[in-house]
């Protein structure tokens, strides 16, 4: 496995650079710029209000506040505390935020506006008592562009909590097979490895600007995030919704001197239709397979293209490849820092083309409160050290001289603009609805499609009540029976033709 540079946990790091460098900006969001010595004055203040309410080693707390300069200061002061962070999106539906609270068991929630569930207690940001108002607590959150030199408050004297790499830094949801998402738990050690083998990969500095566009409840924000924190450079935010607006974003790259930014291959489809050409940019792409002539594509138009490649049970990414001028067909290359990989069979052996499974540090803790699933899809690593295990991603791969191929999925787990999608938790959430007596999702390009036999008015509508947008189905096609295999089975090539 290969050696990575020292890098201490996220939070001794940010407290690092902003010893060192109080008075470099470390935040952008809208008109918003903070220093670090802003940023860590307020991650500090809110840290003590937060082990206040109970946040602690041993604890996991939602935080439900948009992208934004409070949303980061929160995740940061959760980690400050020693619990582990739950992101939350708010565009999500209600319904949703309250399954993944209530399956979390998460003890405490941190919210912009008024709490989704009130089985769990909430510190608002923003809101009155028993507020965590960040606005009043740290004046320097409402700096004009170009401003952020002012000398920041008087951090709060909270107590240094030691971290265990050990124990969790957050938890992610992602859609779950039966219906359920599951929640997957990833260490300090994850987290830390991901981000000392990413600064190694593009030899991250002070010098540099990352553009965050992911949502933060997709596991592509969390190297954007912390990574420039870091290392002592300047973050930059923008709203997912914002980020698919190719000319504004495009413009937005120009006028912060953005140096890095990853996308999905659907994200960058978004700036090429819009004439984007930015010969300084390291471009980054993950969390949808690349098509070759997408590469070649923007590969022709940014300083540097690496195609990445991991799950969020393996703490986002696991392989790299950087991408070649003209490629004539795309890899996911070869391991991170820190990672292992290997092609095998149902029973471990190493194949040339097969299961891929990677191993490593990097590896997830499991899901919670997931015992048997986490047992199933995380196993002992025949090829590691004694206590070491694999996690088998369901993708089949095959080796190549370039690297690793990425072929298919092994399940019905597919991504759809970038996010996974289990299309059971999809069929599920239909047959719960009144009418539908049978339902099948299926993908079609970058689109959802959903079959339905039944009468169900207004499907889409009640669905976006009750699954997050990216899991409605753009197109609804009903039938009178659903084809069948002949062992009896729903004949889901026949499905698939039809769209």
């Amino acid at each position: 496995m290969p050696r990575l540079g020292a890098l201490p946990n996220v939070v001794e790091s940010f407290q690092r650079q902003a010893a060192s460098t109080p008075d470099r900006i470390a935040l952008v969001a809208g008109d918003e710029r903070l220093t670090y010595a802003a940023l860590e004055a307020a991650v500090d203040r809110l840290a003590v209000r937060l082990a206040a309410a109970g946040a602690g080693p041993g604890t996991l707390v939602g935080i439900c506040a948009g992208k934004s300069a409070a949303c980061v200061t929160a995740m940061l002061a959760v980690l400050r505390t020693g619990a582990a962070y739950l992101p939350l999106d708010p565009a999500h539906p209600a319904a949703r935020i309250e399954l993944v609270l209530a399956d979390s068991g998460a003890q405490l929630q941190v919210t912009a506006g008024e709490p989704v569930s009130t089985a769990v207690p909430a510190l608002r940001l923003d809101g009155e008592a028993p507020a965590l108002r960040l606005d009043g607590e740290a004046p320097a959150l409402r700096l004009p562009a170009g401003a952020g030199h002012e000398k920041p408050p008087p951090a709060a004297q909270f107590p240094t909590v030691p971290q265990d790499p050990a124990s969790p830094a957050y938890v992610i949801y992602t859609s779950g097979s039966t219906g359920r998402p599951k929640g997957v738990m990833v260490s300090h050690r994850a987290l830390t490895n991901l981000l000392a083998g990413m600064r190694e990969l593009v030899a991250s500095t002070a010098d540099d600007v990352w553009l965050s566009a992911a949502s933060l409840t997709f596991d592509m924000s969390v190297p954007e995030l912390y990574l420039p924190l870091v290392t002592g450079g300047r973050l930059v935010l923008i709203e997912p919704k914002a980020a698919i607006l190719g000319k504004r974003l495009a413009a937005l790259i120009e006028r912060e001197g953005v140096t890095h930014m990853q996308a999905t291959p659907s994200g960058w489809r978004v700036l090429l239709y819009a004439g984007f050409r930015n010969p300084r940019l390291t471009a980054l792409i993950g969390g949808e397979a690349l098509p070759a002539a997408l590469a070649r594509d923007l590969r022709a138009r940014v300083s540097r293209l690496v195609n990445m490649y991991g799950p969020t049970e393996a703490a986002v990414w696991a392989t790299s490849w950087e991408v070649p001028q003209e490629p004539e067909t795309v890899s996911i290359g070869d391991p991170l820092p820190g990672a292992t990989v290997h092609v095998v069979d149902d029973r471990l052996n190493q194949v040339g083309q097969g299961e891929l499974a990677i191993g490593g540090v990097g590896v997830a803790d499991g899901y919670l409160g997931r015992p048997a699933l986490t047992a199933q899809r995380f196993v002992p690593d025949p090829y590691g050290e004694p206590g070491s295990r694999l996690y088998l991603t369901g993708d089949i791969v095959r080796r190549t001289d370039g690297g690793l191929e990425y072929l298919h999925r092994a399940d019905t787990q597919v991504k759809v603009r970038g996010y996974r999608v289990e299309l059971g938790e999809v069929e599920a959430a239909m047959e719960e609805l009144p009418g539908v007596r049978q339902a099948v999702a299926a993908v079609s390009g970058d689109a959802l499609v959903a079959f339905v036999v039944g009468d169900c008015p207004g499907l889409r509508t009640r669905l976006a009540a009750i699954l997050p947008a990216y899991m409605v189905p753009t197109r609804v096609i009903r039938l009178d029976s659903l084809p069948l295999t002949p062992n009896g089975k729903i004949d889901r090539r026949v499905l698939e033709e039809m769209v």
